[in-house]
Parts: structure tokens; sequence; C-alpha cells
């Protein structure tokens, strides 16, 4: 049974059990971004299940290459398969545990899971983001009790879970009725818009089941509003819940972009003044007993809270506090919290600071640098300057960097590129190339500072574009809206060479302490042995060995990829002068070439202190 109000919860009885421990260090993970209405339904068909074993059941067999494109053979079709793009496709919490065992294999060690709360009933909000019950799951995704029995399973393979929560609004589970603003639509058609302008509006009513205004805006009385209409638990019922000020117009306009509403979602009123004596409103209190309920009832390690920007810092700063001291109060000493925090570094930075909250999200340009250094049309120097900003963070970079920061380069909405969306398989330049580097990318991410997050399907190579978000959130089950244009044919594929390589590589970030907590140098490069400098692009692109090193205690890890797509290339490489001696040995630890593994080069005295290196064609060397 779900509960109806906040105070039915029973914290002494869920919390009277032993806990999953945090991790010690978060820099030691490496995070798995999964849309939970867009990863698994159960019913694949030849995946490998988590106890290693093939599974003959199920009925979607497994994508092949002649498949692309099998739901787009004509107009029809292609308007059928976009439209399934913008609905619930059928991923489930059920899905989800059956592939523990695939994630694990991969080296995942913290999943994060999209919002898997119950939403608006009357809209296909797949994404998870406009809640209607903050402490009951979405019936699409499955009960409560799956959420628990795959946290339990994930927890059994050593995965930690993160969930999606938002604090910043609810679903669209009320209409304004407003009396300003006469707009003339697309259509042509006159209506009322109502946008932020300081003032709250009028409100017609709290929606039910169809999305009809005709629930009185309050305390909920009526048996039929339950459980689909209105908004849940009962304590958010109260109109002071909401600033009621109607739909964000500028979006970096103080205080349009704090009290107004993101597109249709309803804004909460999360208290007021300033951040050191902030005081919290009815709805936030609410909101700290929802979220501490699901990580007591789930045994959740860590929440992504989402568009932190939207929120007071002192809101975020209050949030903060009450959730890490429950979760200290039941043996989870690193529960972690991680804002998706827009609007550039300093921003980022200097709300860590003063929120409390443990890492932001995919800081400022960090995707773009990340994505196109390893396509070659970025120089290396500005994606590694990104971690030397010491005058920023007024500390040694190197620490505070390591765990305070979600790296990715591909994600669910790509705000950064408009318009145009496009994984970082596709590009009009160079689409038939760019999965020979996919590697590249993921190996830079993995073994540069920061938290690593992998955006699920991209290890498959998914190449998803266009002008619309939901051609990033292609169906890792297929169904009616799989990758490459397909349906009904999934992509669980252990045999993918970004799969497979991957896994090596993270393998070996999990064996060597230096690739997860070490300082980070980019290093110089030479091609006659005698003069040295950074790798740069020459004209509009770099095709070169891009080399780094990551040091900690004394111990120095090589590592460089070649941004050359077709062609090996060979350079001198400048490392630590100091913990090196001519004469001494570097080991091949991994190369996208096997026949270089296990194979040494000598340190020779140029530079300080250099080896000669070999990096394949779009490949990429690990050295010890």
């Amino acid at each position: 049974m779900v509960e109806k109000r906040l105070t039915e919860l029973n914290f002494e009885e869920l919390c009277n059990r032993d806990f999953f421990s945090s991790p010690a260090a978060w820099e030691d993970q490496v995070l798995y971004f999964l849309m939970l209405d867009r990863f698994s339904d159960g019913k694949e068909k030849g995946y490998i299940n988590n106890k290693g074993k093939k599974v003959a059941g199920g009925k979607t067999p497994l994508y092949r290459n002649e498949d692309s494109g099998n739901a787009v053979e004509n107009a029809v079709d292609r308007k059928s398969w976009f439209n399934a793009g913008g609905k619930f496709v059928g991923g489930t919490l059920k899905g989800l545990k059956s592939k523990i065992g695939y994630l694990k294999r991969l080296g995942v060690t913290a999943i994060w899971v999209s919002p898997i709360f119950k939403q608006v009933s009357f809209e296909e909000t797949y994404h998870g983001y406009g809640i209607q019950n903050f402490i009951d799951v979405d019936p699409h995704f499955g009960t409560r009790q799956d959420l628990q029995s795959m946290v339990k399973t994930a927890h059994e393979h050593g995965i930690y879970v993160i969930l999606d929560i938002i604090l910043n609004h609810t679903g669209d589970v009320f209409d304004y009725d407003a009396e300003r603003y006469w707009t003339k639509g697309e259509d042509g058609k006159w209506f009322i818009d109502p946008r932020w302008d300081r003032n709250p509006y009028r409100v017609k009513g709290f929606k039910d089941e169809k999305g009809v205004p005709d629930i009185p805006f309050g305390p909920v009385n009526l048996p039929s509003a339950w459980p689909d209409g209105a908004v849940w638990p009962s304590e958010f019922q109260e109109p002071s819940t909401f600033t009621q000020k109607g739909r964000i117009n500028s979006w970096d306009y103080y205080p349009e972009y704090l009290e107004g509403d993101f597109c249709s979602l309803k804004d909460v009123n999360l208290g007021w003044g300033e951040v050191d004596n902030f005081q919290p409103s009815s709805a936030l209190l609410a909101l700290c007993e929802a979220y501490k309920f699901w990580i007591a009832f789930a045994d959740i390690d860590g929440f992504r809270v989402d568009t932190v920007k939207h929120m007071d810092l002192g809101a975020t700063r209050f949030f903060t506090s009450v959730i890490h001291e429950f979760a200290q109060s039941i043996g989870k000493e690193n529960f972690y919290l991680i804002g998706e925090i827009t609007g550039g570094r300093k921003r980022a930075f200097d709300t860590l600071e003063e929120t409390g909250l443990n890492a932001a999200l995919g800081i400022n340009d960090m995707p773009d640098k990340l994505e196109y250094l390893v396509k070659g049309f970025r120089n290396p120097g500005e994606y590694f300057d990104l971690f030397r900003n010491s005058l920023l963070v007024k500390k040694d970079s190197h620490v505070w960097f390591r765990n305070r920061v979600v790296t990715t380069f591909d994600d669910h909405d790509q705000v950064r590129k408009g318009n145009n969306k496009a994984r970082f398989c596709h590009d009009e330049v160079i689409t038939q190339e760019n999965h020979r580097v996919l590697l590249n990318v993921l190996a830079l991410n993995a073994t540069t500072m920061g938290i690593p997050c992998i955006y699920y399907g991209t290890e498959q190579y998914f190449n998803g574009h266009g002008t619309n978000d939901r051609y990033l959130r292609e169906a890792m089950f297929g169904g009616e809206f799989g990758a490459f244009e397909s349906r009904n044919r999934h992509f669980f594929n252990e045999d993918s060479p970004a799969y497979k390589e991957l896994a090596k590589i993270l393998k070996i970030r999990k064996e060597k302490i230096a690739l997860r907590r070490g300082r980070q140098y980019l290093r110089p490069i030479s091609g006659d042995g005698v003069n040295f400098g950074a790798p740069n692009m020459i004209g509009n692109e770099m095709r070169s060995v891009v080399p780094w090193s990551r040091i900690f205690n004394n111990k120095e890890i090589l590592l460089a990829i070649n941004t050359d797509y077709f062609q090996p290339k060979t350079a001198w490489v400048t490392i630590d002068d100091s913990l090196h001696k001519a004469g001494d040995k570097l080991k091949c630890l991994y190369s996208t070439d096997n026949g270089q593994v296990n194979g040494e080069i000598p340190v020779e005295a140029r530079n300080g202190k250099s080896v000669l290196i070999t990096v394949p064609a779009a490949g990429i060397v690990i050295y010890e």
C-alpha cells in the first residue's frame, strides 16, 4: 500500500536494518547514466544474464548491421518510429535488474537512473521529470518493490545506485486561470500564455487523471482524486507549495529562472531568504522527507539533483544538509549528491562551495572539449587546462577536480548543441569514421580527472541525431524506437569492440590508483627528440599523438591517444624527470594494437626524460 501522507511513513521501521555502505572515494567509481524507459524491458533474447549464462528465451533478437533502418522503410513508418520516441517505450526496473551483469562486466561501478517516480497520468513523461506522486514508482516502470529488488541485485554485484531526483518542480499538476498575455500561436489561433512577470496567476484547479483541472486547488477530499489526480502525498496539495508565477521566458533573468515554471512543469516554492538565513518552506520540508524515504526504503547510495540553477542556494544547502545527516545516521557516510549546475564553471564551483553538494555534473564546456579533442578539432590544452584553474578553486586543483566533477560527453538533452543534437558517433562531416575513435573518448573520459560517466548505448556506438531530444534517447532493448532507426532489436552485445576494449581499460583503471586519484599532466611531444611542445591544431584540425600522465605517490602512468583516424603516429613524449632514470623501461599495459601489449620502451635523457612511443591509428596506449 502506498501512503497518502508523509506522516504515515514509518521511518523507525524502515531504518531498523543494515544498509549498503558508501564507497570510500567516489572518484574510484565509473558511472553509467541510463534512461529507465529506454534501457531494458527484460524480454531480450540471447543476452548474457547476471550469472554469466546466455539467455535462450525472450522474444527480441540481437541487432545486426543489416537491421539498420528497418523501422523507417517508408514515410509512414518513419513518422511512426519518430512518434514512438516521444512516448513510453517500455523499459522497466525488472529489465534493468536483468542487465546488472552486463554493466558489471563492462566495469561500471555505479548506475545513475533517470527519475522513477509516479508521473502525471495524462502525459507521456517517459523521462520521469513530471512527478505527480513523490513517494511512489510510476507503474510504467514497475513497483516500489521492483526498485528495492533492482538495488539489492546491484549491490550484490558491487554496483552503487544513484537516483535522479527533482526538487525544483512537480509535473503539470494544475492549470492556470490566466487573464493576461494573449498570444497568437503557430496555428494562427489566439491563446492566453501565462508567462512570468513577477506576479502570481489565478489557478483553475488541480488536474484529474485525464488532465482536466476540475479538482479544487487545495487539500483534496475527493476520493476520485486518488491515485492519479492532483499531487501526492497530500502535504504537497497546499497552494503555498507552488510559486504560481507562470512559465520561464528568459532563462537567464533573475529572479525569473528561480520563480518561473520549467515549461509546463510547476515550480515549487522552496523558501525564502539569503543563504545563511534561509527559511525552508513546508514544501521543501516535505521534499526532504520524501527523499529520505527513498534512501531508507530502497537503500539508495546517492542522488543526482536536477536543475540546481533554478533553485535558491539556501534551499539547496538546506536539502544537502538534511540528506547528508540522515544518510550518515543509517551508516551511509559518503552519500553523494551530484548537482546539475548550468551557467559556467564559476557558478558550478561557487554553488558547490556554498551548498555542500558533493559534485557538479558536466561543468560548462567540458563535454565539448572532451568530444572534439578526440575528433581532432580542439587543442588538447583547452581540455586539460579545465582541470588546472587554481585561480578559480584557490586550492590544489587536482584535489578539487578529482571528486567534485562528473565528466561525460554524451547525455540525454545536449543543451550545449542547441537544436542540432548528435551523439558522439554521429557527425555531419566525418559520420562514417567517428566509431573508430569512440574508444578514445571513452578512455580519455575514464582515465583523466573527475568521476567518469558513460551515457547508455555509447558502448554500442549509438549515433542518435536530430532536432529533438528524443533522438538521443534510443531504446537499448529495441521496442518501437530502437537505435539506428530500428525496431524490435536489442543492443546488449558484449562482443561489441567498444564494449570489450573499454572493459579492459576500466579493469586497468580499477587496478591502478593513479588513474583514479592521481595528479594529471598534458605532456609535450617532439618529432625529432630535440624540439618539444604541446600538441596543437595545425589550421583547423589536429592529427597527432596526445599524451598525458597521471601521477600518484611517485608512480607515473603514461597514456596517449592518436587523433589521426588512418595513420599510426610516433612521437617523443616527455615524462616526469625525477621519477625515472635514463635506461629505465616503461611497459605497455594496453594498446589497441595487441602486438604492443607487454612490450617495453626505454627512457632517454631528452627534455629531462622522454620515451618514444607509437600510437596506432585512432588508437590508445597505456604505459607504466
